[in-house]
């Protein structure tokens, strides 16, 4: 997926092999803020998440998680993973009766939209830029 980014966006993202860097990684894992999904013993995907306070003068103060990263391999796409890992954090807000479940996707991403649009999500806003 970091390709894509690239190809999209090669102002912003950069090659990152791997994406997390080790230390990152066992800081997610400690932090108890990452999913990884496995088949057969291969890592198929992953979702890292945070815990995000939303407020302002104008907002009603929210407690949500936010999805940071979403991944699933290429040749595991479409196989129900990148539902199965959302489905886990949706439980995961309910649980712990949070606010709402957020996150960012690429306006050029239309695979991952269609997702997120079956699995109930809407559009909250969308990011403008000038460069």
């Amino acid at each position: 997926m970091q390709k894509l980014h690239i190809t999209w966006r090669p102002d912003i993202y950069k090659p990152a092999d791997p994406v997390y860097s080790r230390a990152y990684f066992e800081k997610l894992i400690a932090e108890n803020r990452i999913l990884v999904a496995v088949s057969k013993g291969t890592v198929t995907g992953l979702l890292s998440f945070l815990y995000r306070r939303v407020e302002s003068d104008k907002q009603v103060t929210r407690y949500v998680i936010f999805v940071d990263d979403l991944v699933v391999k290429e040749q595991y796409c479409g196989q129900g993973i990148g539902s199965a890992l959302l489905e886990f954090v949706k439980n995961k807000v309910q649980a712990e009766h949070l606010d709402g479940l957020e996150l960012q996707v690429n306006a050029r991403n239309t695979a991952a939209r269609k997702m997120y649009e079956k699995l109930g999500f809407t559009e909250k806003s969308i990011n403008m830029e000038l460069c």
